[in-house]
């Protein structure tokens, strides 16, 4: 098994560093639920809701995968969108991620 360290940064500014698997294909979402974080996942990753947006501010976009068009549009429509917005379900944890850093984005 691999893990890999993630830092999640609540809404209320605290931060919750994590380890990760990288075995389970798991994502950033399913990560935070796991830790009891407050990410809904309504949608359960399937880029149709938005209640996992978060904001990466690592310097990992070339390890992550580019957002999908469902993505992009989920977040058109999401609100507090930022240049660093992504989806959590839609990042998957792998290696290349290892000190990967998320701030939740604010609710509404």
């Amino acid at each position: 098994m691999s893990i890999i360290r993630v830092t999640v940064i609540d809404r209320e500014g605290v931060s919750h560093e994590l380890d990760a698997p990288t075995d389970m294909n798991m994502n950033v979402m399913e990560l935070c639920k796991s830790a009891e974080l407050p990410v809904e996942g309504t949608c359960g990753g399937m880029a149709m809701c938005a209640s996992c947006h978060c904001y990466v501010e690592s310097e990992h976009a070339d390890a992550m995968s580019e957002k999908s068009d469902d993505e992009e549009d989920m977040l058109d429509e999401a609100f507090h969108v930022k240049d660093e917005s992504r989806l959590g379900c839609q990042i998957q944890l792998a290696d290349p991620l290892e000190g990967l850093i998320v701030r939740l984005a604010p609710v509404g």
